[in-house]
Parts: C-alpha cells; sequence; structure tokens
C-alpha cells in the first residue's frame, strides 16, 4: 500500500496524465461521456432496485440503493472513463504542487463535466425509450423523489479513488468504492454527475419539476459543493495530512 505521502505524489502526476488526455479532444470527449454513462447506469440500477422498497415502505431501500450504486465508479475505474467528480480532488493536489496549472484544470475539468452531461443524457434517453422507469413504476416513484435531495457527496467519492490509488489489491479496491458509495447512497447525498442522468430521466419522463431550469440549479449547488468536497475535504486535507510522515521519519532517523 502506498503511504499518503506517496498517493499524493502519485495524484499529482496523475493530475497531468488526465489533463494530458485532452489534448486529444473527441476521444477525451467520448471517455467523458462513457463514464457519465456509467454513472447514470448505476442510477438506474438503484433506482431499479430499490424503487419497489421505497414504494412498499421498506427501511432498507436506502441501503439497498446505495449497496448497488457502487457499480458506476467501478465500471469508472476498471472499464475507464473520465468522471469528473474525482477530478476535482486529483487537480487540486496537480495545482497545488505545480504539476499542472490551475488553469489548465479548471479547463479540463469543465471540458470533464460536458462531457459527463452528454453521456447522462444520451443513457437516460435510452432508459426513457425502454420504458423501465416510467411514471407507473415503483423505480419511477423513487426517481420523482430523489429530486428534493440536496447534500453533497463528493467527500465519498473521492476518499473512494483515494483508497484505490493507495491500494494493489483489485479486491481492496472494489470494495473501498462499494463501500464508500454505499455510504453516500445511503445517506442521501447527491452526486453531480449521477445528478444529471437523474433530471435528464425526470425530464424526459414528465416528473413533477422535471425542468431544465430545476436542472441547472440542481447541478450548479450539487456541482458546487462536490468542488469543496473533492477539493477542500480530502485533496487539501491530505496535501496538509501527509506531512505528518516525513516528521515521524525524521523522530525514527533521530532514534538511529
Amino acid at each position: 500500500m502506498l503511504t499518503v505521502t506517496q498517493n499524493v505524489e502519485y495524484q499529482g502526476g496523475y493530475a497531468v496524465t488526465r489533463t494530458g488526455g485532452a489534448r486529444k479532444p473527441f476521444p477525451f470527449l467520448i471517455s467523458t461521456m462513457l463514464a457519465g454513462a456509467y454513472i447514470g447506469i448505476a442510477d438506474v440500477f438503484m433506482f431499479t432496485a430499490a424503487g419497489p422498497m421505497k414504494e412498499a415502505g421498506d427501511p432498507w431501500a436506502p441501503l439497498v440503493g446505495g449497496l448497488v450504486f457502487g457499480i458506476g465508479l467501478i465500471l469508472c475505474v476498471f472499464a475507464g472513463g473520465e468522471l469528473a467528480t474525482s477530478a476535482m480532488m486529483t487537480f487540486t493536489i496537480g495545482g497545488a504542487r505545480k504539476s499542472i496549472t490551475w488553469a489548465k484544470g479548471v479547463g479540463v475539468l469543465l471540458f470533464m463535466l460536458v462531457g459527463n452531461l452528454l453521456g447522462s443524457i444520451v443513457l437516460a434517453y435510452l432508459v426513457h425509450l425502454s420504458g423501465v422507469l416510467g411514471p407507473e413504476t415503483a423505480g419511477g416513484a423513487m426517481l420523482a423523489a430523489a429530486f428534493a435531495r440536496g447534500i453533497m457527496c463528493n467527500v465519498l467519492v473521492c476518499l473512494a479513488i483515494w483508497c484505490v490509488t493507495r491500494s494493489t489489491s483489485e479486491v481492496a479496491k472494489m470494495i473501498a468504492m462499494a463501500w464508500c458509495l454505499a455510504a453516500f447512497v445511503t445517506s442521501g447525498f447527491e452526486h453531480v454527475v449521477a445528478n444529471m442522468t437523474t433530471f435528464a430521466l425526470g425530464i424526459f419522463e414528465g416528473v413533477d419539476g422535471g425542468t431544465l431550469a430545476a436542472a441547472a440549479r440542481n447541478i450548479l449547488i450539487v456541482g458546487a459543493g462536490n468542488i469543496v468536497g473533492g477539493a477542500v475535504f480530502v485533496a487539501l486535507a491530505y496535501l496538509a495530512a501527509h506531512k505528518i510522515e516525513a516528521g515521524a521519519a525524521e523522530a525514527r532517523a533521530e532514534q538511529e
């Protein structure tokens, strides 16, 4: 397992890799759209799995929804896809360590958000055509309730990615992602890319409150919260915290 300091260094280098990918705009756009679609798949999985339980008043519905949502981040990591919310942490570390410029980080992040949005809309439209989340279904009813949620989740998403890059075990990586995402979904936190699919589905299905204005307002507010969660509470926190390892190394050296 990487130390915290090694992981900070890894994330700084990874920021160069991720922003460098944007030099090939069309392939990078496809990768961001895939990530948006993968989170959308997790969104649909959550609604269809937990929707009937929620409709029946089952108190286990939030936990079930959380347990199945992890497939989205697992697909992004193992299948490959550029997800904006994890980049909020990586680019902050890269900017702070000067491996990338802040302007480049912000520019690529905005590009990623646009691609994630496009992928989410395409996935949502395909699901709409399938009819699996129509207003008359239990999943559709849960979809309508999702419009009232407004809490950030990106601390847990970025912690999942942070744990993934520290670990060398594939099983450990999947467990970390699944449980971190289970925690945010079960708690009712909101993910800006997941909400892109949620609102697109709500608009396609004619859910009350499913308007472009409501979608824009939610995505802006949740997106800002996600940035604070990933950049401040994970990236900047570990940029400060990793220095204790240097202090520990100095203390050990003094004893030798």
